[in-house]
């Protein structure tokens, strides 16, 4: 089983996120490998089992710019058999903007025919403890619903 996890980052915040992501796969035993975003091609989701994108949520519910192109990729491609997920970091003193970037990304990966594998997970600016295993639930809901594919 391979995954791929696609990040942005201003703070350092959401690189962190991802790095939890990729322990969590390790520690499952699942090959992964980590890319930033503006450094990624959405094709590369095609070669692998579970695809997860890391965005922040930027100012008052923008994407990240780096993003934007492969946002509008992502849109269409086709992944079918691909289980996705997406977490990210924001900061709820935007209220109703507060993570937004974690739902949009939901649904360009629905136009791809991709499985959702997960509930998109949202954190606060720094990812703590709590948050940790809240990242390490969701790689493993992830990893059970690729399981069922195979």
């Amino acid at each position: 089983m391979q995954a791929h996890v696609v990040y942005a980052t201003i703070t350092g915040n959401n690189e962190e996120v991802a790095d939890i992501i990729v322990a969590a796969f390790e520690a499952e035993n699942v090959a992964v490998k980590k890319t930033e975003i503006s450094q990624t091609e959405v094709d590369e989701f095609e070669d692998v089992d579970i695809a997860v994108v890391v965005p922040y949520t930027y100012d008052q519910g923008s994407l990240p710019d780096e993003g934007l192109d492969f946002f509008e990729e992502l849109a269409d491609a086709t992944l079918d058999n691909v289980v996705y997920g997406v977490a990210g970091s924001g900061d709820t003193y935007y209220l109703s903007d507060y993570c937004v970037a974690v739902p949009k990304f939901e649904a360009q990966f629905e136009q791809t025919q991709a499985i959702k594998g997960a509930a998109g997970v949202k954190i606060n600016l720094h990812p703590d403890a709590d948050d940790a295993q809240a990242l390490t639930a969701f790689v493993k809901a992830l990893i059970e619903k690729a399981k069922t594919l195979q």
